[in-house]
């Protein structure tokens, strides 16, 4: 199968029309997002990618979708099609690993040429390379996957697991995007655990809660003297992950004037302690995480687009809860064994009528409200066997249980509006304490009063 990669529906038919008259299977697509679920499902024959689509006509974008085909697929010979035919644009395309390059327009004889050219090496290549059948060896037990955490079977965290084993063992930049309380961090381990750098530093940097004034001291580290407190020298983050990886989650709350000094330091790899001229280099790889939509930021202006394109080469998003039910037995159970492990307190086990309930509930805050409701339920109960009430006890926000709520009733939505009032009720409006019940951080729940229209 030959996949076609363009925005433009007049290329898309016409370049399907002629290789299908050729006796090629083909599929086309018009956007990376579509791209990579065909490259994930199946590897093609070959990849024929327009350079430019609707976020910028530099380029910038195809190079980008080139590299996650690269990784996912390093055998498929990609030949780039663009109307930008910049002799920097090509080169920059070859060395990511296109195997041509073809401008518009162009001559049909000159396209099938190339396409017949490249899937002929391709397969010459793939016979050079095939084991013998007794060169084929098992894997070790130290060489399978390490999902430590990770808790669940359904099909949506299977895709994020298999992704993480395809990406872990380069050293691609990643983006990992979800809902609060989805479990961005244990991802963003998982993928350093099983890379070459495991047995090197994990750093991790809340960017979130790094204000402008101490971005470079905190990252870059400073010289003693460098400013009024600086009372000795101090190493930043980024000299801490050099040879590991460095966890930037909350990306998308960093201001402006910081991106710039972040982007220099994911190019070059390179930087300067505040207050020191000698410039140091390290060797890192970047793991990024948000709960925006940092395209829509680009868009915005209010999220750089060269640092975007820096730091998802490689894009992992996260389910929420709701869309992975089937998996909340399983974490209930974990986060059961490990309170009670942790506080010496006798196995807990749960009704069937308990565990239909917690499946059910609209979970704002995800798999972080499900641990902190399991949590609290069985410390304040005291029972070995925890039932419906139990847990009714402790999610509904007011003190006392309501008895006419009748969540079967309400759309997810609408149970999600209930349990913020609940919860902002309960703690008078306190938004710092209702999201840290809800299990979310104070922008989470800010987005979600604004989503349900709730105003204070």
């Amino acid at each position: 199968m030959i996949l076609i990669i363009d925005d433009d529906i007049s290329i898309r038919t016409s370049v399907s029309l002629m290789l299908k008259r050729a006796k090629y299977e083909v599929q086309a697509v018009s956007s990376p997002k579509e791209a990579m679920a065909v490259v994930r499902a199946v590897a093609p024959e070959l990849i024929l990618m327009d350079m430019n689509f609707s976020l910028t006509t530099s380029g910038d974008e195809g190079i980008t979708l080139l590299k996650q085909v690269k990784i996912f697929r390093p055998e498929v010979p990609v030949i780039l099609m663009t109307a930008w035919g910049s002799i920097q644009l090509a080169v920059k395309g070859m060395q990511a690993g296109a195997f041509d390059f073809i401008t518009k327009p162009w001559h049909n004889a000159q396209l099938m040429q190339c396409i017949e050219t490249a899937i002929t090496l391709s397969n010459k290549q793939k016979e050079q390379k095939a084991p013998k059948a007794e060169e084929v060896e098992t894997p070790t037990p130290e060489e399978e996957f390490d999902r430590s955490h990770i808790i669940g079977k359904s099909k949506a965290l299977m895709e994020v697991l298999e992704t993480i084993k395809r990406i872990s063992k380069t050293n691609a930049s990643v983006l990992i995007t979800g809902e609060s309380g989805t479990g961005k961090e244990l991802i963003a381990e998982a993928v350093h655990r099983n890379s070459p750098r495991s047995k090197n530093s994990f750093v991790k940097v809340n960017l979130g809660g790094i204000s402008q004034s101490l971005f470079e001291s905190e990252m870059f580290g400073h010289k003693k003297g460098a400013f009024t407190d600086a009372s000795s020298d101090r190493i930043g983050r980024f000299e801490m992950a050099d040879k590991g990886t460095i966890f930037l989650d909350e990306i998308g709350e960093l201001d402006l004037a910081c991106q710039v000094k972040l982007l220099r330091v994911l190019q070059e790899q390179k930087f300067e302690r505040l207050g020191e001229s000698i410039t140091r280099e390290i060797n890192i790889r970047v793991v990024s995480a948000t709960n925006a939509d940092l395209r829509k930021m680009v868009q915005e202006r209010t999220f750089r687009e060269d640092l975007f394109y820096r730091i998802n080469l490689i894009t992992i998003h996260l389910p929420a809860l709701r869309e992975r039910r089937e998996d909340i037995p399983l974490l209930v159970q974990h986060f059961a064994d490990l309170q009670c492990k942790q506080n010496g307190l006798p196995k807990v086990d749960f009704t069937p009528d308990a565990m239909e309930y917690l499946q059910h509930l609209p979970y704002p805050g995800n798999i972080r409200e499900l641990k902190n409701l399991v949590d609290r339920t069985i410390l304040v109960s005291g029972k070995e066997m925890l039932n419906v009430e139990d847990f009714k006890a402790q999610y509904i926000a007011s003190p006392e249980p309501t008895p006419t709520l009748n969540l079967n009733g309400l759309t997810l939505d609408e149970m999600e509006r209930l349990r913020i009032l609940q919860a902002l009720e309960q703690y008078d409006n306190n938004v710092s304490q209702a999201a840290t019940a809800l299990g979310l951080s104070r922008p989470a729940l800010y987005r979600r009063m604004e989503k349900h229209n709730i105003v204070i």
